[in-house]
């Protein structure tokens, strides 16, 4: 089959690869419809971690179940669905309280496992024609019948709108209240997306993109360019000197100021600023326990310089971690089937596998226009 391979920094290229198929009686093979690039796959596409060189990318992944293991009994060949980016056993004490981002069963020795990620496991990605599905009544969510019409929004619930969501909810966001989201990537703009479904009053998106922020603000968010003046600053402002309710950290470890210099504690710091007395923090841009191609010493042991003191002295809350995708898709999914969600908005473009390689050129650049790339095998 042709996958997405990894060959080293910013070297990827389409490979003939042995076959997905199934390994054990609890596996689903699962035919390749759509599979997007994701933020977080820029880390690993750049050498800023482990993946190592031969592995298959794409954790975002929608498809055709062609066959499933004798142990399977739920999950049926011709299902159309969605994979959780996080492999869950769906029987670990972690799994039990619905933390299947930190399951102990399908990555030992680790807490946590997803296809094609680096320290993740041993899982192929999905950027490929075929998947192997561990677990698979589990981790399979069975999309309804319109899975077809509206495929781009669907494959979202694999990773970036569950994702979107799980930072509102570890910011302990409520109707009503204001919230800024630091990053207007696809996570970020998911997250602005969460925040208008779940009744926020204010919505603020920070970020030094013109593109990204036009979005955000076609979203129905208040856009902060970070290139037209101090962030903290413009939200300050917007709130009568009182910062948000609640702040999302939609970024992670290689976020830059307006000079596109990396401070890996830029937002969090701008976060504790701009987030009101007491407020919620919620974390789910990525950082890492080791960057060693960071600038900074600190910064290449997964460490920052956290403004901590006023952080305590305002009494806020902090919570972080990926997002325990099944604990969010199946009601999601009935988001937007019923018309109450649209992920697929932020879509830029629609490419055959062929293309793959050049799109990551394309989205590891930043280019205007390339905010969300989904990438269609079967094309």
């Amino acid at each position: 089959m042709k996958a997405i391979v990894y060959n080293g920094p910013r070297d990827v290229s389409v490979q003939n690869v042995p076959d997905a198929k199934i390994e054990k009686p609890t596996d689903a093979l699962v035919r390749i419809t759509t599979t997007n690039i994701c933020g977080s796959d820029l880390h690993m596409y750049e050498g800023r971690t482990s993946f190592e060189t031969g592995r298959v990318f794409g954790h975002e992944n929608l498809g055709e179940v062609i066959a499933v293991g004798a142990g399977v009994e739920r999950v049926k060949v011709g299902d159309q669905v969605c994979l959780p980016f996080n492999i869950g056993c769906g029987f670990c004490e972690n799994c039990e309280k619905g933390l299947t981002g930190f399951c102990l069963t399908a990555n030992p020795g680790s807490a946590g496992a997803a296809y094609g990620f680096a320290e993740m496991g041993p899982y192929q990605g999905g950027q490929a024609e075929m998947l192997r599905v561990p677990f698979a009544d589990f981790n399979c969510l069975v999309l309804p019948e319109d899975a077809a019409e509206k495929e781009d929004d669907y494959v979202m619930l694999s990773d970036i709108f569950p994702t979107g969501w799980h930072a509102t909810e570890l910011a302990g966001l409520v109707p009503g209240e204001s919230i800024a989201i630091y990053g207007a990537g696809p996570v970020g703009l998911m997250a602005a997306h969460s925040a208008i479904i779940r009744g926020a009053a204010q919505v603020f998106v920070v970020d030094n993109h013109p593109d990204r922020l036009a979005l955000a603000r076609r979203m129905g968010a208040t856009a902060i360019s970070s290139v037209e003046g101090d962030a903290v600053d413009q939200i300050l402002n917007h709130t009568d000197g009182r910062g948000t309710d609640r702040g999302c950290e939609c970024v992670g470890y290689q976020c830059c100021d307006r000079h596109g210099h990396e401070h890996n504690h830029l937002t969090m710091n701008n976060l504790v600023a701009s987030t009101k007395a007491t407020g919620g923090i919620g974390v789910v841009g990525v950082f890492v326990p080791q960057d060693p191609g960071a600038q900074s010493e600190l910064a290449k042991e997964g460490k920052m310089a956290f403004d901590f003191g006023a952080f305590w002295f305002k009494g806020q809350t902090i919570r972080t971690g990926q997002a325990n995708v099944k604990a969010y898709n199946r009601q999601l999914a009935q988001l937007i089937h019923h018309g109450r969600a649209n992920p697929s908005q932020i879509v830029s473009h629609r490419l055959a596998l062929a293309k793959g390689p050049e799109a990551y050129q394309h989205f590891d650049a930043r280019d205007e226009g390339w905010t969300k790339v989904l990438l269609k095998p079967a094309a």
